[in-house]
């Protein structure tokens, strides 16, 4: 059950994440990297590793999002 739920929060991340590629919107990866780190505890929950491992794919994609755009350092 909790690798569904985490995977439904993966789901809600990449959308998110998605919308914030666009310019001027890379501010919401502030948003969207907390959303994929619940998304990853909830996974780390479950028996299972595909929605954590979702998450965390997503974590990294949209933290080098937020490096490349001057967000971070």
């Amino acid at each position: 059950m909790f690798n569904i739920i985490s995977i439904l929060i993966g789901l809600v991340t990449l959308v998110l994440g998605l919308v914030a590629f666009v310019p001027l919107l890379g501010w919401m990866n502030w948003l969207v990297i907390p959303i994929g780190i619940v998304g990853a505890a909830v996974g780390a929950l479950s028996s299972s590793n595909g929605g954590r491992n979702l998450n965390l794919v997503l974590i990294v994609i949209f933290a080098v999002r937020l490096m490349l755009g001057g967000g971070i350092f």
